[in-house]
């Protein structure tokens, strides 16, 4: 195997070296990358809320071509790429830019045996950016539009009757010259934009299921009365059937239920125990369907009682509240950028370095910024004990940015199209159902700094109402829609750079949360460990790591100040260095700290007093 890992980084290198002029990088690398296995990279079962133990990873080596827009199936490839890692990225192997005029082409043959094909075989993908078709042995199985959330084709149907199965997986992307989410990707990077992510981004994988399977799960904690609601999906509807749950506190039972499989389970927990950052406990479910006696499906699965709500103090102001006390969040904010991977982290041991630096650094609370992870990002900060804000990824922008509240002005709105405004809400909505299940995320954030920003009103209510178990920050930064004296939504969100800000509390405390939601940006590049060799940037730079330090204990003052007057949460900008930004807590190749550790924690836990 490490034979294999220096094979690939040798090989990697090369492309690197020969295709970094075209990409305008340099050849920074996360400790991670020399352990990627070029054959078997984030070996990890990918769907930690729903496990089954009968499945096949398919990261590795697979065919690539990148070819003009509307080709044929193609029978010749270009190449060797390194699923999941995006063809832009260095891990893929390859480093080659695609273009809305083109599409990239994936293809690998898999072994299907007569043994797991007894029941249903699903194909899984956890993201791939941005619309992908799938062909399985030169017939069409599917298609799916969505950089950000997971996907699934029923491919039974589609097997030959040899166990050697063809795969081939069709890629178009235009990133910024499209009305997609795409985030932070531009085709020219430069400041706060990033490099283009195409292609297959997350873990590919088999699944080998009955043929009555359960196909989602839904927990819903109800910590008022120490239960969970839980509700479970199958693929057809059988009769007869009914479906069981069993709670676990380690390996002590403490609560079970069973129902129809039209129903839902009221789950009550004996001594229940309340999820916290402090105390992230997680209890385990072992969830079966049933006909009769016999288990015709069973999947594990896990849950976190924990309640995120608006309380009042005796003023009448607005604080968010954990298990029905304030609690001040504060955290970074969060791109979720790899020098070598880009969009995918180089392994599961990198994905949580961020989770545990940032807890370590004494922060409760990640702002995950116009981009989406792998379902394992949220499950560590489950296990860890971090609070989350998951924010929509943006796209198709174009409208004005104004910062301060009841200001009007033309073009506040994006003027989107029918399609746009679907793509949006249809992917909106697809981000919640996938990631519904986390209890770290207590915040919804469907736009930031009028990106796309569209209907504001409408989006907004209809995620309150489609999730009531989190609250919403409908506008964060600017372009905020008012009715009466109140903002849509439950948080009133502003930004400022460097300094600490807050809405005026006397105005807006007793009708909205007050929060700061970017602030910060204080910039170091560290000589060694940045993207490019000059011209990199923050919005306040400094020389040395002892200046930096003190500027920011003199930002900690300043929001010590605020909160009192009611700031409920903010967010610091940010984890890492992306690019050519030099803002972050660390280096982009995350082998520097820029801050004192225990330091920080100290003086961080002041914050939570």
């Amino acid at each position: 195997m490490k034979n294999l890992a220096i094979g690939l980084l040798l090989a990697c290198c090369f492309n690197f070296l020969t295709n970094a002029q075209e990409l305008n990088t340099n050849p920074i690398l996360s400790p991670w990358a020399e352990k990627v296995d070029a054959n078997n990279p984030l070996p990890e079962y990918p769907r930690p809320q729903m496990i089954r133990d009968n499945w096949s990873n398919l990261n590795g080596s697979w065919d690539y071509a990148i070819l003009e827009k509307g080709t044929a199936l193609p029978s010749e490839f270009q190449g060797k790429i390194t699923v999941p890692y995006p063809v832009e990225s260095y891990l893929s192997g390859v480093m080659k830019p695609v273009g809305a005029s083109k599409e990239l082409w994936y293809r690998r043959t898999v072994q299907v045996s007569n043994n797991q094909r007894r029941g249903k075989v699903l194909l899984h993908f956890g993201a791939v950016d941005w619309e992908a078709e799938v062909f399985v042995n030169g017939k069409s199985a599917g298609k799916h539009q969505g950089g950000y959330d997971p996907f699934t084709f029923d491919i039974t149907d589609y097997l030959n009757r040899s166990q050697q199965q063809e795969i081939v997986v069709r890629v178009w992307d235009p990133t910024d010259e499209g009305p997609q989410p795409r985030g932070k990707q531009v085709n020219r990077p430069r400041g706060i934009w990033y490099t283009p992510v195409t292609g297959i981004w997350q873990t590919v994988w088999l699944e080998f299921v009955p043929e009555t399977h359960i196909s989602a799960l839904k927990v819903i904690p109800d910590w008022d009365n120490g239960a969970f609601a839980i509700q479970a999906d199958l693929n057809t509807v059988q009769e007869n059937m009914k479906w069981l749950v069993q709670a676990f506190d380690g390996e002590k039972l403490v609560g079970q239920g069973e129902a129809g499989t039209d129903q839902a389970i009221t789950l009550k927990i004996n001594d229940p125990k309340s999820w916290s950052p402090d105390e992230p406990h997680l209890y385990d479910f072992q969830v079966k369907l049933m006909r009769g006696n016999r288990v015709v499906d069973e999947v594990k699965s896990y849950g976190a009682l924990r309640k995120i709500e608006i309380i009042y103090d005796e003023n009448g102001m607005q604080w968010m509240a954990l298990n029905g006390k304030a609690l001040f969040q504060y955290g970074p904010l969060d791109q979720g950028w790899w020098p070598d991977g880009l969009y995918t982290a180089p392994t599961d041991e990198a994905l949580l370095f961020d989770v545990e630096k940032t807890k370590e650094l004494g922060f409760n609370m990640i702002r995950k910024h116009v981009k989406v992870e792998p379902a394992r990002w949220y499950y560590h900060c489950d296990r860890l004990g971090m609070l989350v804000w998951q924010d929509m990824p943006s796209g198709d922008m174009g409208n004005v940015w104004e910062s301060k509240p009841g200001i009007y002005r033309k073009g506040l709105d994006r003027e989107r199209t029918p399609e746009s405004e679907a793509i949006f809400t249809r992917e909106w909505k697809a981000i919640i159902d996938a990631f519904h299940h986390f209890p770290s995320i207590v915040v919804w954030v469907p736009f930031n700094e009028a990106w796309g920003q569209f209907k504001t009103k409408e989006i907004t209510e209809w995620t309150q109402a489609y999730d009531p178990s989190r609250l919403v920050n409908s506008a964060s930064g600017g372009n905020f829609e008012l009715e009466g004296n109140k903002l849509v939504g439950d948080i009133f969100d502003v930004h400022n750079y460097p300094d600490p800000v807050m809405p005026s509390p006397d105005l807006f405390g007793k009708v909205n949360i007050l929060v700061l939601g970017e602030y910060g940006g204080l910039g170091l590049p560290v000589e060694g460990h940045t993207w490019q060799e000059k011209d990199n940037w923050g919005y306040q730079s400094f020389k040395n790591q002892e200046e930096l330090w003190i500027r920011y204990q003199k930002l900690i003052a300043d929001l010590k100040y605020l909160m009192p007057k009611g700031l409920a949460a903010a967010v610091y900008t940010q984890t890492t260095d992306v690019e050519v930004e030099v803002n972050g807590l660390m280096t982009y190749d995350r082998k520097v700290i820029k801050f004192p550790i225990e330091a920080m924690r100290k003086l961080h836990k002041e914050l939570y007093k």
